[in-house]
């Protein structure tokens, strides 16, 4: 007899929701012998092509007993097959619960939660099934996916070798995810060679091309960008993702006309005519440039709204605001005079931290600054974030950050800052940020400066380069990406603002209660007047000025963010002020920002 359709899980696997996500898995007794005929029977008929009998006999039998493994991973690899990846998530954490040294099904729910953007959760999976398999290729394979997407390239490269190396013949598909990995880096002539490789390997792979294309795109090969993308067509032909990317290549070329018509192309095939997220963003993007600005508003609006709608995200407030107000409640000036500080060494490239909100024109310094032969480009080391998690272990304390640095008062912590000073250093090196010849590497994570008083305590020497622009374009231009940083806080327009202006008062609160090396300089400023403001920077971290920093377009090198194409090309203003096009839709934020703007000397024309 069917459970009535109120009672099933909402997760969709089929089970009422008291033996699937409701289930107290102490209070659900143990698997039923008695049960497997019936298993057997669900897994014969699985692989016989009959699912319906299959799914019947699994669900009749998790009724009774919802702890019988093989009955969840039968039904695992259904609801996965249908594409029900929430079905399956909920399935794959039940058996991990019941056995966590399964590894094929640790495997499992790490390879969902990454499908689901959640790379903290599932790189915690990927890691258990390394040390569950340390012999097994997936789960090194899922390692180097995880790492990868983390921002971690130089991990992820170790993980896929190790997964390449035990296989006895080449896979197509790993080359091309080690491909990825180094076009990453920035390892471009690498990268290219390996896609040459898998394409040989199997030609008819749609994200080997997919990835080739983009690996040319940004390393501005726009035509052999194109032909991979029309092989990738001849593939899939109408996939929106090829046509997505092949928007993009137009629009780096500016074609502006011939990119719409391209994602015109993806409503016109889907029955409700809706663009993704994605896909909205791109266009309005492409509106922006046409000067078509209401609606390119009204597309990056619809963008967030879909966003929303199909990740269930939204700003984290109150996780945002808790945290700053325990980051300034410890960070008191009468206490930061009585905890030490790390020292400083001298035998190895040190840190430039250059910080600001996304949008404001970090890239642009980070491109001009390693454009120097002494400083290498980092990018965005998530380093600083990690000290914060892993402070707690480091330090032998009960609290979590930023209470746990009160432990430096032990008498077995005094080096307790040269532990992690020491720690993130070695994870820089690690990571091959330290490049042969470089006296210092940049570290440009966004929302760095959120933890400025604890790169005050580690890093007291290290200068911080704090990138100013105009609050209204700021919050304009994340409006106008797909970005992740900040507790969600892009996700939509007012809370842009909100996030906006409670770092920007974490970092008033830092320069008032403790001494920083810290230079505030205007994106405006950069733009309007290069080279002194150039020379002002390199003076400022204790370089000598070199004419190389002044054609940062010329800097070879990846920059692994949203502004990777801008930063291709020579110094331009069309982003200085661009809010003036958009004064009415920002209409709603600007009442909010106008105390923030009037502090730091702008005004709204």
């Amino acid at each position: 007899m069917k459970p009535p359709p109120k009672s099933l899980c909402p997760c969709g696997s089929g089970l009422r929701a008291l033996r699937c996500c409701k289930l107290d898995l102490a209070t659900a007794g143990p698997a039923d012998p008695a049960l497997r005929p019936q298993v057997e029977r669900a897994v014969a008929a699985h692989d016989l092509g009959q699912v319906a009998d299959a799914t019947r006999i699994c669900l009749d039998v998790l009724e009774r007993a919802p702890v019988q493994p093989g009955a969840l991973a039968t039904l695992l690899t259904i609801r996965k097959a249908e594409g029900n990846a929430s079905a399956a998530e909920a399935l794959a954490r039940r058996l991990v619960a019941l056995d966590p040294n399964n590894l094929g099904a640790t495997s499992e729910l790490a390879l969902l939660l990454f499908n689901r953007g959640d790379l903290a959760e599932a790189e915690r999976h990927a890691r258990n099934a390394v040390r569950l398999g340390p012999q097994d290729a997936q789960a090194h394979n899922l390692m180097g996916m995880i790492m990868t997407e983390a921002n971690r390239p130089q991990v992820g490269e170790y993980h896929y070798r190790a997964a390449l190396a035990l296989l006895a013949n080449e896979s197509p598909i790993l080359l091309a995810n080690l491909a990825w990995n180094l076009k990453n880096q920035g390892r471009m002539a690498e990268a290219r060679a390996l896609y040459e490789r898998s394409v040989a390997l199997d030609p008819k792979i749609l994200q080997t091309l997919m990835g080739w294309a983009r690996l040319e795109e940004t390393d501005r090969d726009f035509a052999r960008a194109e032909a991979l993308l029309a092989e990738a067509e001849a593939i899939a032909p109408g996939h929106p993702t090829v046509l997505l990317f092949r928007a993009i290549t137009h629009g780096r070329t500016e074609g502006y006309d011939p990119a719409l018509a391209t994602l015109e192309r993806i409503t016109a095939q889907r029955q409700d005519g809706a663009l993704g997220p994605s896909e909205l963003i791109e266009k309005g993007g492409l509106l922006d440039r046409m000067g078509r600005y209401a609606e390119a508003f009204a597309a990056f609006d619809a963008g967030k709204q879909a966003l929303r709608a199909a990740t269930g995200q939204a700003y984290l407030a109150d996780q945002a605001a808790t945290l700053a107000a325990r980051l300034k409640g410890f960070f008191q000036a009468h206490r930061l005079k009585i905890l030490p500080r790390a020292g400083v060494r001298s035998d190895c490239a040190q840190p430039i931290f250059i910080v600001g909100f996304p949008r404001s024109g970090t890239t642009m310094v980070e491109q001009t600054l390693s454009a120097h032969p002494r400083i290498a480009a980092g990018d965005e080391l998530p380093l600083i974030a990690d000290l914060t998690e892993l402070m707690p272990r480091m330090l032998n304390s009960p609290l979590a950050y930023p209470e746990a640095l009160a432990d430096l008062w032990m008498g077995d912590q005094r080096e307790g800052l040269d532990n992690l000073r020491d720690h993130y250093l070695q994870r820089a090196r690690q990571m091959g940020v330290m490049a042969p010849g470089a006296a210092r590497f940049t570290d440009k994570m966004p929302l760095n400066e959120t933890h400025l008083g604890l790169i005050g305590l580690m890093f007291p020497a290290a200068p911080i380069v704090h990138v100013l622009r105009h609050p209204l374009d700021v919050v304009l231009s994340v409006f106008s990406n797909l970005l992740t940083h900040g507790f969600y806080c892009a996700y939509a327009l007012d809370s842009i603002a909100r996030h906006y202006l409670l770092v920007m008062d974490l970092v008033e609160h830092y320069r008032r209660e403790m001494t920083l090396r810290y230079l505030p300089i205007r994106y405006e400023d950069i733009v309007a007047d290069q080279a002194p403001s150039v020379r002002r920077l390199l003076d400022f971290v204790g370089e000598d000025f070199d004419p190389r920093c002044l054609a940062f377009h010329e800097n070879r090198r990846y920059a692994r963010t949203a502004s990777y194409a801008q930063v291709t090309e020579k110094l331009y203003d069309r982003s200085r002020y661009r809010y003036r096009n958009y004064l009415k839709q920002l209409a709603p934020v600007i009442q909010l920002l106008e105390p923030a703007i009037a502090k730091l000397g702008y005004r709204i024309d």
